[in-house]
This record gives C-alpha cells, structure tokens and sequence, in this order.
C-alpha cells in the first residue's frame, strides 16, 4: 500500500528571500539559515532534514523497544547534523543520533545491553536513514542507564 504526502509551498525573492510551507501538521516560514548568510526566518531545510531523521529514528526505536518487551522510564534524543559549505557546495555530511535511554530500576543488565543494540539498529531499519543512506552518514551513540539520573543521580 503507498501513502501519498503533498506540501505546499509559496516563495518570495530570491536566495535571501523567505517562504512557507505546510504539509498535514507541518505549518512553518522557511529561509536559509543566517549562519549560511539568509535571514534565519523560521526554519529551513537542513534543520528539516533533521527533523526528518531524528524523529523516523526516535519513533522507530520507541516501536523496537517497545516490541522487546524493554518500556523505559524516559527515551529522549538529541540529534546533531553537520553541513559542510567550505567548497561553496553546500553539503549534508552527517547526522549523529544520541538517544539516552533511562530503564526502571528491575531492568536487567541483559535488558540494558538490548536497548543498546537496538539503540544502533532503529539507525539501520528507519527509513528516513535507509533513504539518506550512501549520501549522508548517520550514526547512533547511545547512552543507556538503569534506575538512575544521567551522571549516576538516583
């Protein structure tokens, strides 16, 4: 079965110029980034495409978890791209998932080491990373603990 997606989008100017988008819950004033010399108005597509990534792969690790029968007390991500421009080319060279897995107190050492693999896995199986793949290198590096605050705080 496909599933069609439409978005519509409206432009004003040229390069430094601004525009919107919306697709279904997506409703957002798009521009290049002031970093990359637009004026940051809204959001832009390379904060997208991360988006994009990040939440595919948050969405598909909450489902690998959750079908292991592993239900953490808290699942956050952070989610860094890097975009190289120094050729003049602008170039999407990576994202670098960092999801922090905290697992109640009862979770296993075994339950633990699962997570973990399945932390780097959901990278492999999540479709926005199998269609950016050989173009974008993503990566995931979790961190996962058992009972207790990042850092070892109960």
């Amino acid at each position: 079965m496909e599933h069609l997606f439409t978005l519509q989008a409206e432009w004003q100017g040229g390069r430094g110029g601004e525009g919107t988008i919306a697709a279904g819950g997506l409703n957002a004033a798009v521009s290049i980034p002031s970093v990359m010399g637009g004026p940051g108005i809204g959001t832009n597509p390379d904060e997208m495409l991360l988006g994009a990534a990040s939440t595919c792969y948050l969405i598909t690790l909450a489902a690998m978890l959750e079908r292991s029968g592993i239900e953490p007390e808290r699942l956050s991500l952070r989610s860094e791209a890097v975009v190289d421009t120094s050729s003049g080319v602008y170039t999407y060279v990576s994202i670098t998932h960092k999801p922090d897995i905290l697992l109640p107190a009862s979770a296993s050492v075994r339950q633990a080491d699962t997570a973990g693999k399945l932390a780097e896995k959901a990278e492999r199986t999540c479709m926005i990373s199998k269609a950016l793949r050989g173009n974008v290198a993503v990566s995931a590096v979790p961190e996962i603990a058992i009972g207790q605050e990042k850092g070892g705080k109960p």
